[in-house]
């Protein structure tokens, strides 16, 4: 099972002579392995250097309030200055004795009405409330920085298995020729009653009923192409095309996605069963709220094969498909789309395995799923879903432009207050009164419009 470290689904043969990644998960049978290589060119470590490097290149955004105070506090700061010492010294040499006193105190009103407490301390609460409101409907999201990333999320990109996909097999269709449903998939499920293969289980879970194991005798299992035992005294079949080939039966095979199980009784054909990994229940309204979110492109990026990847897309209308990547080349096909995005617009990247953490890391907000999710993707991401739920990831995108729409209306007013107060200050119209009311005021009304970003269930 590499699903871990590729993405794909259906677990792969491996025979004498072939590799098998480290970190993969033997499902049966015995394995005598040879170490080929040291600790540090291992799969995982491999994958925790693109970690490290994709971090490293990852842009942060800096907090407004810090880029805002860069400019801001020098210049109200030389104002009040200028205030205080201009106006009498241009009074001075005009020949008019100034009122330094008067000047003085313009010039402290100025720096009282200046004073950006209301921006202090309602931008970090709103988005303190919009952490803990999206903390409430099970979204995590680490830092007000991949908040403020995330409200200008445009597009997407997809891992399948774990995250578009359950990653557990299940029975799709079941078409039988010579017998009934329920026949068929009595049939396999008994063959299969002594096997523990993922294909196996499958079968076994759809049939639904208790397996009569001394019905079965004489199990045979064939490697790389099925099974064959008695039941009931007849010579029973199941596996791939190859199985029936070399059994001389003849099979049809359906140009269906997912993989194949044909059943066979006394050299007879008795139809296939189809087996694939079942979206899940929330991925194709997922896609749909996305696209009502305003998000331009949709993409996935997956391990599994061709024909699985293209068949997920198409059911769920995803723009583009890059189908059998590594982790590496997952990072390289990211690396282009993020240079193919406009400026100004973020990319997210969705995902849950192992092989998902460099991308993770990478891509402008990386987004986890919580509950299945590896530990390695986990901490990698900036957004943890933590129910699985794909649905989740347009919630956070709406959480987040609330947010942030808050903070800008909570800049905008506070400044358009400041400003008016600050040119009546300037020209004496306004005392200490009207300052107080400019710094304290303001700020009482600006946390109360920041408390809002704290409701997030009807987004």
């Amino acid at each position: 099972d590499t699903a871990a470290l590729t993405g794909e689904s259906m677990p792969r043969l491996i025979g004498p002579g072939e590799e098998a990644l480290s970190g993969c998960i033997n499902q049966q049978g015995l394995l005598k392995i040879r170490t080929t290589r040291p600790f540090e060119q291992s799969t995982a470590s491999k994958i925790l250097e693109l970690v490290e490097n994709a971090s490293s290149r990852k842009s942060r955004s800096e907090k407004f309030i810090s880029r805002f105070a860069r400019i801001y506090t020098p210049a109200v700061c030389y104002s009040a200055l200028a205030l205080a010492l201009l106006p009498p010294a241009i009074l001075y040499i005009s020949g008019t004795a100034p009122d330094w006193g008067e000047w003085i105190y313009r010039a402290l009103t100025f720096l009282v009405i200046s004073c950006p407490c209301a921006l202090v301390i309602s931008i970090p609460l709103s988005f303190f409330a919009g952490l803990g409101g999206a903390g409430s409907v099970g979204v995590l999201i680490k830092g007000s920085n991949y908040m403020e990333a995330l409200a200008h999320v445009k597009h997407v990109v997809f891992d399948k298995t774990g995250t578009l996909t359950r990653g557990v097999f299940e029975v799709s269709g079941i078409y039988p020729q010579n017998c009934s449903e329920k026949e068929l998939l009595e049939l396999a499920a008994l063959a299969e009653s002594f096997s523990e293969h993922p294909i196996s289980r499958s079968l076994k879970r759809a049939y639904g009923a208790e397996i009569e194991t001394d019905r079965v005798r004489d199990f045979q299992e064939l490697r790389g192409l099925g099974l064959k035992a008695l039941i009931d005294g007849k010579s029973v079949a199941v596996g791939s095309r190859r199985l029936m080939d070399s059994l001389s039966i003849p099979c049809t095979e359906p140009a269906l996605p997912g993989s194949v199980v044909h059943v066979s009784s006394e050299g007879k054909y008795m139809g296939f069963i189809m087996i694939s990994d079942r979206l899940k229940d929330g991925a194709a309204e997922a896609v749909k709220a996305l696209r009502r979110c305003g998000v331009k492109s949709l993409v996935m990026l997956s391990g599994d094969t061709e024909s699985a990847a293209e068949s997920v897309a198409k059911e769920l209308g995803i723009d583009k498909v890059y189908s059998r990547l590594l982790p590496e080349d997952k990072l390289a096909r990211l690396e282009q789309l993020l240079d193919k995005k406009p400026a100004g617009e973020a990319l997210a990247f969705v995902g849950d395995g192992i092989n998902d953490a460099p991308v993770l890391s990478r891509a402008d907000v990386g987004i986890a799923m919580g509950a299945l999710g590896s530990d390695a993707a986990i901490e990698a991401s900036d957004v943890v879903l933590m129910d699985d739920d794909p649905v989740k990831i347009a919630k956070a995108v709406a959480i987040a432009r609330k947010c942030m729409g808050i903070v800008y209306q909570n800049i905008i007013f506070s400044i358009g207050v400041k400003l008016v107060c600050l040119l009546l200050g300037a020209a004496g119209l306004a005392g200490m009164w009207l300052a107080i009311f400019a710094d304290v005021g303001v700020m009482v009304l600006a946390v109360l419009n920041a408390i809002r970003a704290l409701n997030v269930k009807k987004l």
